[in-house]
């Protein structure tokens, strides 16, 4: 199963008065590690759209085990954790490398469409790209 790993440095924008990283930053996190990890299969996120595909987010799940402060790095990695011929699940954990402490987990479910927002089957639609995607899921 493929897992990228993703590196987030806190920056001081991203943090609240308390000097941690504020919650609504978690998903931008998400985002960026998302899209590496779609590069990392070989092909970026702008490939996919420019083919005529979107993956706009179905739902957003997060839990906070800890925080992350100013200035510190983090590891993201994601994996998908469920696809279908519709939707996709990815998975991400948040780690801060100072002690490889667990910060975070959450995922988010997107659902494949067109350029109008039309869901649409993309085994169907591309299946060299779903192939792809469910190859990655795979044990190794």
């Amino acid at each position: 199963m493929y897992t990228s790993k993703t590196k987030i440095v806190v920056r001081y924008a991203e943090t609240d008065q308390m000097g941690i990283a504020h919650h609504s930053n978690y998903p931008v996190w998400y985002e960026a590690a998302r899209t590496d990890f779609i590069k990392g299969i070989g092909m970026s996120y702008s490939d996919i759209e420019k083919k005529g595909y979107m993956l706009p987010l179905l739902e957003l799940k997060s839990c906070y085990k800890g925080s992350a402060k100013y200035e510190d790095e983090l590891l993201v990695t994601t994996r998908i954790k469920q696809i279908s011929f519709t939707r996709v699940v990815f998975y991400y954990e948040i780690y801060n490398k100072k002690d490889n402490t667990l910060i975070n987990y959450g995922e988010t479910m997107h659902v494949w469409t067109d350029k109008k927002l039309k869901p649409l089957n993309l085994k169907k639609s591309e299946p060299d790209l779903y192939n792809l995607m469910l190859g990655v899921t795979k044990e190794e």
